[in-house]
């Protein structure tokens, strides 16, 4: 082992090479900071002093089926330019987390052809290491995903939990990606993604909307142009509404016994497509027989 297999093998630089030990089967090599590399966390300048080291032990990738370990006296300085005293910055490695950015970028690298309990078993690491190295992954590279080539967008709202907890959602319709996330149900929720869709200067074209004018307007307010487009399942769902008012009116309006029986039996029947109707429950004959019986809801239900 040398200084330049850290360099040209583990990419280690700015450090020395001090000793190899093995420990349970473990690989564990010993390093320590070049002083002329040392420099101030805060400003970059090199005029410190030396305040002291803490030990850690960082995981690295393997060698073969070998676990490997890097132990680092971490050094702390202070920095006589602008006074600070912190512990120098670690290139190899987030100094939150045990283990190197290499190591991080291997992890990732398997899971991509394996699951994370497969990825954790072979690197003999916990589920959850590999679940919180995926984690900061997808934040990373998803929480402000750009929207300069947004063209065609969504917007809805999902409930998260019982008590009327809600979150709006933005999708992009072409790449089906999530693209915000805003707390509550209002337009209020939207008004951080506009400023983001501002600076991005997108050619937003179309964005489908339930019916609420709360967000009519909204998108009328921001997207000059872009034509809005209500989805399929609330229009749906409004003539559906529409309808079983008709029937109910009809229902209370009518005055012929047998009238009143055959639209009794109807609500489910009208709000079926025509091709799932059961034809051994008879139920195409009876919906036919109250259509014939009602010129209002036939009328309705043919448009």
């Amino acid at each position: 082992m040398s200084t330049s297999l850290l360099y040209h093998g583990f990419g280690l630089i700015g450090y020395t090479y001090v000793r190899t030990a093995y420990e349970e089967g473990n690989m564990i090599f010993t390093i320590k900071h070049r002083r002329d590399k040392l420099y101030c966390p805060e400003c970059g300048s090199r005029d410190l002093v030396l305040r002291g080291c803490s030990r850690r032990r960082f995981r690295m990738v393997p060698i073969g089926s070998k676990v490997i370990f890097l132990d680092l006296d971490v050094q702390r300085v202070a920095c006589k330019r602008c006074e600070t005293v912190r512990q120098v910055e670690l290139r190899f490695a987030d100094s939150r987390f045990s283990y190197t950015r290499a190591f991080e970028r291997y992890v990732l690298e398997l899971s991509k052809h394996m699951t994370i309990l497969d990825v954790a078993r072979h690197l003999h690491v916990s589920w959850d290491t590999m679940k919180d190295i995926q984690k900061r992954y997808l934040t990373k590279k998803f929480s402000h995903p750009s929207l300069k080539d947004l063209r065609y967008m969504a917007i809805d709202e999902i409930a998260v939990r019982k008590g009327h907890q809600y979150l709006t959602v933005v999708l992009d319709l072409e790449s089906g990606a999530v693209i915000f996330v805003g707390d509550g149900k209002g337009t209020e929720a939207l008004d951080p993604f506009w400023k983001r869709l501002n600076r991005s200067r997108a050619m937003v074209e179309a964005a489908a909307i339930d019916m609420s004018p709360a967000y009519m307007n909204a998108v009328m307010s921001h997207l000059h142009g872009a034509t809005i487009v209500f989805d399929h399942f609330h229009v749906v769902k409004l003539f559906n509404d529409k309808l079983s008012d008709l029937r109910r009116d009809l229902y209370r309006e009518a005055k012929d016994h047998l009238q009143k029986n055959v639209l009794k039996g109807t609500r489910w029947l009208l709000l079926k497509r025509p091709d799932h109707l059961d034809e051994k429950k008879r139920e195409k004959e009876r919906l036919d027989e109250a259509l014939r019986l009602n010129q209002p809801l036939y009328t309705a239900y043919q448009n």
